[in-house]
């Protein structure tokens, strides 16, 4: 029995949220994000495309081991190979899933399927009666359903269902659909599917129209039962629904919505920061629900009310949503076990005592220089830590110094980890520190890559704030990498995002990746 009171969240930060440019999680990130995920209260992952490569399908071997409360999903084109990769992918997860979609607009059918039809109503009913020999749980997505015919939608969704589709994804895969419309689509479903109630169906949205998160909510008021999107909206081009937002939604309007959902909502600004983090995509500050600014007040007028009762302006507590507003009562004096307490208390699950010591010694660095040690600030570290870790090299030496006429010069020494003898160490001039560095930087790893984003935050308010720097890096064959360095100077943190980003780019893997839209 299906509880329609009840929305399942299905997050594909790992798979779509991937496609978006420079984003490239390894498989210890992914299965540290599934873990948070978890946490988090998320129903169902989709951990990645197993048979686009074999990274993809490790990753997703390795998130099916590790969690043990959330549904594992593999994607599958219509085709009995990917279903083959998938189930031998997830064949360990404790609750396997597979999805399976294909396009049923016209532009896709006659264009890049080239299919009939026919032809498309057979091979979907051939291959989810394949998938579910293997998997209980099935779901099937009609790519590009939004600008698909709503008669012959009709048609493909009872074929899927009658062939043992337990799952309809409704996928706005370009972001044309508007609340009304898509919501509409959904009551249409409703009525025309005689087997409605026997499935979930399920929203996907993309916000090329900045509409992702209204139109997930008009599903949901129409029939839906399942939210798909992913962490931050990340995604290609504009992006995805918004998961947290949607959360959030759900829970402020709870007596217009009536849904309950699996969602800790105190979980969510480390899932957030977590995820912004390890792709290397800043949250905007005006970003709804987790933004810098979501809860700051400027105007004398709200600042004078939030003052009397923050509910005049304020219709979400940072509590909520795990904005913590203390100190992290930890300072230079205090000692590993208390230390270790406290990152178990803030949901890291560290227990190898070498790894301890290590993170340890980074606290005692940190409480050194910092007069208040923050939250914040020990999520950047356990993070950043994180970071360092899966970069290829490691910045050993950095010095900077003015020549003349504005020109700076900067001396920069790198270690290759996998080869501890190559200790590579260069220098340059640019026109600014910064560009000093990175040319620096480019002629040690020998490459010409092009700088095309630069953003740098302060983990936490005043003067004593660690840096956090995000760098895009595009490479000769114009493919993008992403790089994050966290510092208390600014200029350390440049070039330790920008050496993981050049590192990305010197060892990018050399097979394609098969792209899925929805």
């Amino acid at each position: 029995m299906i509880d329609k009171n009840y929305i399942q969240f299905f997050d594909t930060t790992l798979r779509d949220g991937e496609q978006t440019p420079g984003v490239n999680f390894n498989t210890k990130e992914k299965v540290q994000i599934a873990l948070q995920m978890e946490k988090w209260g998320i129903d169902a992952i989709e951990a990645g495309f197993p048979i686009s490569s074999s990274g993809d399908f490790e990753a997703v071997q390795a998130i099916a081991k590790a969690v043990k409360n959330m549904t594992v999903v593999g994607l599958a084109r219509c085709s009995e190979k990917d279903i083959d990769a998938a189930y031998d992918a997830l064949k360990d997860a404790v609750d396997p899933q597979i999805h399976i979609f294909l396009a049923t607009s016209p532009i896709h059918m006659e264009y890049k399927l080239k299919m009939t039809k026919e032809e498309v109503l057979a091979s979907v009913a051939h291959h989810v009666a394949y998938a579910k020999q293997k998997f209980e749980k099935v779901q099937f997505s009609p790519e590009d359903a939004t600008r698909s015919d709503w008669d012959f939608l009709v048609e493909v969704v009872n074929i899927a269902i009658a062939n043992g589709a337990t799952v309809i994804n409704v996928p706005d895969t370009v972001g044309y659909s508007n609340p009304t419309e898509y919501g509409n689509l959904f009551k249409y479903l409703k009525q025309n599917v005689p087997h409605f109630d026997d499935a979930i169906f399920s929203s996907h949205c993309h916000d090329d129209l900045g509409m992702a998160t209204a139109n997930a909510l008009a599903a949901v008021e129409n029939g839906a039962r399942r939210v798909e999107g992913t962490i931050n909206g990340i995604g290609e081009r504009a992006g995805n629904t918004a998961l947290e937002e949607v959360a959030v939604a759900f829970h402020i309007r709870k007596d217009f919505y009536q849904k309950e959902t699996g969602i800790v909502l105190k979980e969510t600004k480390r899932t957030s920061d977590l995820v912004s983090r390890l792709s290397g995509m800043p949250i905007p500050r005006n970003k709804a629900v987790i933004g810098g600014n979501a809860y700051a007040h400027e105007s004398g007028i709200h600042q004078d009310g939030v003052l009397k009762n923050p509910e005049t302006y304020e219709i979400i507590t940072p509590q909520l949503v795990g904005v913590e507003q203390n100190s992290l009562p930890l300072g230079k004096l205090s000692g590993r076990h208390a230390f270790a307490d406290r990152i178990a208390q803030m949901g890291y699950d560290v227990t190898d005592p070498a790894e301890i010591k290590v993170l340890f010694a980074r606290f005692k660095d940190l409480a050194d220089k910092k007069k208040n040690v923050t939250e914040e600030d020990i999520h950047a570290l356990m993070v950043g830590k994180s970071i360092e870790d899966e970069s290829a090299y490691e910045l050993k030496r950095l010095q900077v110094q003015f020549v003349k006429d504005g020109v700076q010069a900067a001396i920069v020494g790198i270690q290759d980890k996998g080869n501890k003898e190559a200790k590579m160490e260069d220098s340059a001039t640019g026109s600014g520190s910064i560009e000093a560095i990175y040319n620096t930087i480019n002629r040690i790893m020998q490459q010409e890559i092009i700088l095309k984003e630069y953003n740098i935050e302060a983990i936490t308010g005043g003067k004593d704030a660690q840096a956090e720097v995000h760098v895009v890096v595009e490479d000769e064959e114009g493919k993008s990498h992403n790089g994050t360095g966290i510092d208390f100077d600014v200029l350390t943190a440049s070039a330790k995002a920008y050496i993981q980003a050049s590192g990305k780019a010197k060892n990018k893997q050399t097979e394609e990746k098969v792209s899925a839209h929805f």
